[in-house]
């Protein structure tokens, strides 16, 4: 049964999870340190506690208690209570949502189980946490089975980042590399065909490369943050270079858009009998591919 705190004072020690939620780089050595991670809201609260996540504590305005009582109410931790001006004090924002809970982290999936997978996003250096959180939404909503992301980028379950993918991010396994773009290698020879989504002179189109790598058993796509883009030794190491063709001057899209579209015209094909998709691509080389379920054919004009 949930313990119901109300506090009264901000400087309660018992509050140290929820201090200063907005200080990015603070908060990035706590929760490291800590082992934990920040829920925001009903719904992200309650599909971290659905995928198996076990809280540390709960923090509500006493608004919301009534109508969170049925989620608090199994739970075995303390839930605190205080008023929201109390809570914006603490925490350094106004908790509109009515609810946080500080939850214990697990550990991440072993790269080595979405190596056998079909479908993985690979984010080099997204930074931007309301960015990372959406490319992994649309990575969950369309089927993708993974999302990797390199030593520079953000934390999947940094706050805004699981707010911003409305908690898809505990039913999608992330894992971050140790290595960039080296992993890369890893990618290939474990068969996936790895396309970067960048924006550079010679690249096929999204329409051409759902055409042609769509059918493609493994399948790997490269994001990188915006402005910079990807690197120039990651576009070497890809195997394809795919491009979302734009109008009016636009010169690109926001990459978190970029990535929905990417999913779901490269997402993994499937028969209406549910057979395997056939293996089907085009490749820089037919021999070096045709484990990755790309084919001669393919690469023929047309």
């Amino acid at each position: 049964m949930a313990e119901l705190i109300h506090i009264t004072d901000t400087a309660d020690p018992r509050l140290a999870d929820y201090l200063h939620l907005r200080e990015t780089t603070l908060r990035k050595g706590f929760e490291a340190r800590e082992g934990i991670f920040i829920a925001e809201g009903e719904l992200v609260i309650r599909r971290a506690l659905a995928s198996g996540y076990k809280p540390r504590s709960l923090l509500l305005a006493p608004k919301w208690l009534a109508g969170l009582q049925p989620l608090v109410a199994g739970l075995d931790v303390p839930v605190y209570v205080m008023p929201p001006s109390m809570a914006e004090a603490v925490t350094g924002f106004h908790v509109h949502r009515g609810a946080l809970a500080a939850m214990i982290r697990r550990p991440e999936a072993p790269l080595a189980d979405l190596l056998v997978t079909h479908r993985l996003v690979v984010c080099e250096d997204i930074v931007d946490h309301a960015n990372l959180g959406a490319i992994i939404r649309s990575a969950a909503g369309l089927g993708w089975d993974g999302v990797l992301v390199s030593p520079g980028s953000a934390d999947p379950l940094y706050r805004r980042a699981v707010k911003a993918s409305m908690g898809t991010v505990f039913a999608v396994p992330c894992r971050r590399l140790a290595a960039w773009p080296q992993a890369i290698t890893l990618l290939r020879d474990a068969g996936f065909a790895v396309a970067a989504l960048a924006l550079a002179d010679g690249a096929m189109s999204l329409d051409e490369a759902a055409r042609r790598l769509a059918p493609a058993e493994k399948l790997a796509v490269v994001l990188g943050s915006e402005g910079p883009g990807l690197r120039a030794s990651t576009l070497d190491a890809c195997d394809f270079i795919v491009r979302i063709p734009m109008a009016r001057g636009v010169d690109s899209l926001n990459v978190a858009v970029a990535a929905g579209l990417a999913c779901y015209a490269l997402r993994r094909p499937v028969s209406p009998q549910g057979l395997s998709p056939r293996p089907s691509s085009q490749s820089r080389s037919p021999e070096s591919l045709s484990s990755r379920g790309v084919s001669a054919q393919s690469l023929e004009p047309g």
